[in-house]
């Protein structure tokens, strides 16, 4: 059975050092433990550097005995992420999970796995060819990808924040809803408002 009040710490948790760490943590639907969202800034130095990606996490109900099942909402050019439904290749969501890992840290690893892919145990085939047959040509690409998909949703995203936190909501809680809702302003609202 899923200990939520674990998944309640770790939502806390997960959401204390966002400046710093580029991590956040937020419910998915506003209720459902289950079911969350998380998103990551692109690590600077990287072609993923200025983008903010969001990542679908599913908790098992053995969680934390069991890993978090997570997978790219924004598309990505990298060799351990699909290209085409974001499944991540990393070995704490698999056999190497341990309950002493929590949500923050499988997003800090995610984070990590942008900075050093690992294209001899990738998820992607061809973005692992390319990496390793014509580097540049990847970084490119990994950069195109960023611009297109994981830059679009923060353009403007400043100004909603600023709105809504001008209504009296807190900027963490503003900032995880808006990445869960994809910038939708509307949908951040009725979440906001509804708890």
């Amino acid at each position: 059975m899923l200990d939520t009040s674990r998944v309640q710490k770790e939502l806390a948790e997960g959401n204390r050092d966002t400046e710093t760490s580029g991590v956040s943590i937020a419910l998915h639907d506003g209720a459902d433990l289950t079911h969350l969202s998380g998103t990551i800034t692109g690590p600077v130095g990287t072609p993923y550097e200025g983008g903010v990606f969001v990542i679908d996490i599913r908790l098992p109900s053995g969680y934390p005995f069991e890993p978090p099942k997570m997978q790219f909402v924004t598309r990505v050019w990298h060799p351990n992420i699909s290209s085409q439904n974001g499944a991540i290749c990393l070995d704490i969501l698999k056999d190497q999970w341990s309950p002493a890992l929590t949500l923050k840290t499988a997003l800090l690893s995610l984070q990590a796995l942008l900075s050093a892919p690992a294209p001899d145990d990738p998820q992607d085939a061809v973005v692992a060819q390319q990496y390793l047959r014509d580097y540049q040509k990847f970084v490119g690409t990994a950069r195109h990808w960023t611009e297109t998909f994981a830059k679009s949703a923060s353009v403007g995203m400043d100004e909603k924040v600023k709105k809504l936190v001008e209504m009296g909501f807190p900027e963490d809680a503003v900032r995880a809803v808006l990445e869960a809702t994809k910038g939708d302003e509307n949908m951040a609202l009725e979440k906001l408002c509804s708890g």
